[in-house]
């Protein structure tokens, strides 16, 4: 089934510092930026979102409108993303979810151990043919039937099932990821309750991505 492993969060105290730069009328020192963004972290790793600095990014970040949320793009993640094919054709319409790399279909599909690689939903049917499919194309020669074991493997890779799961390593930010999470969070897929599970879980998601706990404050 759809999962997600290997997080990496980037930059989280310095972008919620960052989001007061609209009001500064002038830069901050080097020096300025160490100490503030220090005492950000040190405030994270504790729990309290009492810092000035934090709140408003808080504020921010729940605003209605008027783009206030951008400091959420520098917040950046990494991770592995575990899906079926039929979740990545919706995952593939967010412009700022990105591919660092990933399985490949393309270039596997004959060594697959397809009936493993498949979500729980898949029917059995489905996985018997491209199984099928699949011993047909490692039968043939292709030095004697280059055309055929052509042919062969489009066929496997036309049918190889919705069901069918791979991992991509995927990096975004928390503003691509609060998106996500509005559009997906009730969604029929399962795959995209496993993501929407797993914002819940980042470094302050309930403040900055899903509004949780300034809702109920």
């Amino acid at each position: 089934m759809a999962s997600i492993t290997n997080t990496e969060v980037f930059a989280l105290d310095t972008s919620i510092y960052r989001s007061g730069y609209p009001m500064m009328d002038r830069a901050p020192t080097e020096q300025e930026f160490r100490e503030a963004t220090k005492m950000i972290y040190a405030c994270i790793m504790s729990g309290d979102y009492s810092n000035l600095h934090i709140r408003r990014a808080i504020k921010l970040a729940n605003a209605k409108g008027g783009g206030h949320d951008q400091f959420l793009t520098g917040i950046l993640v990494n991770f592995d993303l575990t899906l079926t094919n039929k979740a990545w054709v919706e995952a593939e319409r967010y412009k700022f979810l990105n591919f660092i790399s990933s399985m490949s279909a393309m270039h596997r599909a004959s060594v697959f151990r397809v009936g493993d690689c498949c979500d729980p939903h898949t029917s059995r049917a489905s996985i018997a043919e491209a199984e099928r499919l699949q011993d047909i194309y490692n039968s043939i020669d292709e030095k004697a039937d280059p055309e055929g074991k052509r042919e062969a493997y489009l066929d496997l890779l036309y049918n190889l099932p919705s069901g069918f799961e791979l991992t991509a390593g995927m990096t975004t930010n928390y503003r691509c990821l609060k998106n996500i999470y509005a559009q997906r969070r009730n969604h029929r897929l399962p795959d995209w309750h496993v993501v929407c599970d797993w914002i819940e879980t980042l470094p302050m998601a309930d403040y900055l991505i899903t509004g949780r706990m300034v809702s109920a404050a």
